[in-house]
């Protein structure tokens, strides 16, 4: 099975990336700095280019709007929990994963996994089932971070907690409500895992009660709440402010 990425910065994270890319495919009457950019990574890759006519690129890309740039890969690798825990221990450094309990948007899942390539997450885990997987639009919608970032697709996330939990980590669940505590009064060091709901109904019972804590984000405006995507650029960067605050 191949897939297709489209757009021009998922098109050259793709070239960059670890996964074997194909062939890439431009409009035949495209160009430009930045189809030569691309040209420009693909030679170096050794992958073939092909010109191909707008309506050949529409097909491929399942939509009209990739910028005339299409790239064939192989499948999304996905990690295995236990192969992102030996990495993980390997490095010497403090552990950063972020868990997601049943995101469905995959728009919502490439904006967050954007937000977990900038913070230096080392890892995210989705769920096979209730949850959107790796697909092209999630792709663009990472702007080709998913290409850097290592991805577990687990059968259930209630044993990866507890295997994280035996593995030294602290889970803290993203939600709102009595039990949780303000996120930037809690010490976030160490090794930690972060765990973001679905968009409309938050964490799952099982997964609240799993978690070592709750965090809520403060809410000063007339919202309620922020959306799933937003939530975990908050609590990400409150993450990577802390931590860079304890070398200062």
């Amino acid at each position: 099975m191949t897939d297709y990425i489209y757009g021009i910065n998922p098109v050259k994270e793709g070239l960059r990336g670890r996964r074997q890319a194909l062939e890439l495919f431009i409009d035949e009457k495209g160009g430009g700095p930045r189809i030569d950019e691309l040209l420009v990574l693909a030679r170096k890759r050794g992958v073939p280019v092909r010109q191909r006519k707008r309506q050949e690129l529409d097909r491929l890309a399942g939509q009209p709007h990739h910028q005339g740039a299409v790239l064939s890969m192989e499948p999304f690798p996905y990690t295995a929990i236990e192969d992102l825990l030996s990495t993980w221990q390997a490095s010497g450094k403090d552990g950063f994963f972020l868990l997601l309990d049943g995101i469905t948007d995959p728009h919502n899942l490439g904006a967050i996994l954007r937000n977990a390539d900038a913070a230096g997450c080392q890892g995210v885990v989705i769920t096979k089932d209730r949850s959107c997987g790796i697909t092209n639009v999630v792709d663009r919608a990472s702007a080709g971070a998913v290409e850097h970032l290592a991805v577990c697709q687990v059968t259930n996330l209630a044993r990866t907690i507890e295997l994280l939990q035996k593995s030294g980590f602290w889970i803290y669940g993203l939600a709102a409500g009595e039990a949780a505590q303000p996120l930037f009064v809690t010490s976030l060091s160490g090794n930690l895992a972060l765990v973001v709901g679905s968009e409309g109904e938050g964490l799952r019972h099982r997964t609240r009660e799993l978690c070592d804590g709750l965090l809520e984000i403060p809410m000063i405006g007339g919202v309620a709440s922020l959306n799933a995507a937003s939530a975990s650029a908050v609590a990400l960067f409150e993450v990577v402010r802390q931590r860079l605050a304890s070398q200062a």
